[in-house]
């Protein structure tokens, strides 16, 4: 079965296929004209962030460790 979604600019049908360059677009057109609207602030989230935590000084000290864990090039050379 083929599952086909609408263009979300033109509501042309596409293809949802790995060879659909660009889904869920139809074209590069509609592609650009979305993202126009995103960089014009047209299109925002406007859900809020749930469930802000304070950072603590501990959390910050445990993800720069796991960053720099994860990130060898930014350790200096001993």
């Amino acid at each position: 079965m083929t599952l086909k979604v609408s263009c979300p600019n033109c509501n042309k049908d596409v293809v949802w296929h790995t060879d659909s360059e660009f889904r869920p677009f139809c074209s590069k057109r509609c592609q650009l004209i979305d993202l126009g609207e995103w960089a014009e602030e047209g299109h925002k989230i406007s859900q809020s962030i749930q469930g802000a935590t304070p950072l603590t000084e501990e959390m910050l000290d445990a993800m720069e460790d796991e960053f720099l864990l994860n990130n060898k090039f930014f350790v200096e050379p001993e």
